[in-house]
């Protein structure tokens, strides 16, 4: 394969993982739960590739030809956070997941931030971004106090008013709270969260920036290494900290990120185009939308033409997910789930079933033999599974 292009459809989970119960999240089902409390979902063309033919129990639609090799992958990394399912993705599993602060950061630690921002801060909670603001913002606007707050994932979001706080002082601030967030505080981003509006209307703008770790050598550092280079659209580039990459576009939208692959598909130049479509999880899975959440997989799915028609004979497209955020679980927070895998070209099986995948990091390893690239990812690769017998 000359070029692989990996798509991540954000939270798209497709059922509990065996130890889901240790992160309180038996029963979850993104996928699954969206097909039975939306009837009228149809994904016609990812039901064409196999999508459906993953896990036969649940309502998604099946088809007798699919068109795709298909499977399921489990996450041996401790965790379920946006950060940790990319970079399984990539090839790294993480023993320690990231730290939480369900209660806040501490005390002391906050003093420090604010001695070296020059400011007091307010909020320092558990909450969800969209409430946050309506409830604190007008007294961020009065006292221009930002405010800082976490959530069952691990992240340290500062949430600024555009008109308090320039764009660019605003990232100053999240540069300097990663920073300082290191070791026992270590979380996996920083996050900026810009808003704007008044009189408690608030909406989060499209500015929004994350800071995170920088990760361990993933199957993206051998790509660019080897001068194949890789272009992240959406936030892949915010993920891995710009490591490993070589060129990168920033998104405001699922359709945003889906145009700018078709592009990329028809304009060859790196060999792996690495793509995050966000809105699954952040406007969908975390406010427990069922019907935007169904929606915005169709919106997908038709789509899904424009993509494959511009594929190259020695094209592998990997459509998958990072983990889940099941829109019918209680709270507001990412669910425990194994992530589908759907690949498809012109040299791939149609209909060949890669069953159930003991890491997300079977991806990378696949991509780095596709792609004859020099790394050792933690998984194992399913290449030459896939490939038609006579091209393997």
């Amino acid at each position: 394969m000359k070029r692989v292009i990996l798509i991540v459809l954000d939270s798209v989970g497709i059922g509990a993982l065996p130890d889901a119960h240790l992160y309180n999240d038996v029963g979850s089902n993104t996928l699954g739960h969206i097909a039975e409390h939306y009837p009228a979902l149809i994904l016609p063309h990812l039901t064409a590739m196999g999508l459906g033919n993953i896990d036969r129990s649940n309502m998604l639609a099946k088809t007798d030809a699919p068109t795709a090799s298909f499977g399921k992958a489990a996450e041996r990394s401790a965790g379920k956070d946006t950060t940790t399912g990319h970079w399984e993705i990539a090839g790294i599993v993480l023993e320690k997941p990231f730290p939480v602060f369900l209660e806040g950061f501490p005390k002391a630690f906050m003093e420090q931030f604010e001695q070296a921002i020059g400011t007091k801060t307010i909020g320092n909670i558990a909450a969800s971004g969209t409430a946050i603001i309506q409830e604190l913002g007008d007294e961020h606007v009065r006292t221009k106090y930002p405010i800082v707050y976490t959530s069952a994932d691990s992240v340290f979001q500062i949430a600024m008013h555009e008109s308090v706080y320039p764009i660019e002082r605003q990232y100053e601030i999240c540069q300097i709270a990663r920073d300082m967030l290191v070791g026992d505080f270590e979380v996996g981003r920083v996050i900026a969260r810009p808003f704007t509006g008044s009189s408690s209307n608030y909406s989060r703008t499209a500015r929004r920036k994350d800071f995170a770790v920088d990760p361990p050598r993933t199957v993206l550092d051998a790509i660019h290494e080897a001068k194949k280079g890789v272009f992240a659209i959406g936030k892949i580039h915010d993920i891995f900290n710009e490591k490993g990459i070589s060129r990168y576009v920033t998104t405001a939208n699922n359709l945003e990120g889906i145009q700018q692959t078709i592009e990329a598909i028809k304009n060859p130049a790196e060999a792996l185009v690495f793509t995050n479509l966000v809105d699954f999880d952040m406007l969908y899975g975390h406010r427990r939308d069922v019907e935007g959440y169904a929606k915005a997989l169709m919106e997908f799915d038709a789509y899904l033409p424009d993509i494959t028609i511009n594929l190259m004979p020695d094209d592998l497209l990997i459509i998958t997910a990072d983990h889940g955020n099941d829109p019918s679980a209680p709270g507001t927070d990412h669910t425990r789930e194994y992530i589908p895998i759907v690949i498809y070209g012109k040299k791939v099986q149609q209909g060949h079933d890669l069953g159930i995948r003991q890491s997300f990091a079977d991806i990378a390893a696949t991509i780095a033999e596709a792609l004859h690239v020099d790394y050792i990812a933690e998984g194992s690769s399913f290449y030459p599974d896939i490939i038609k017998p006579s091209l393997s």
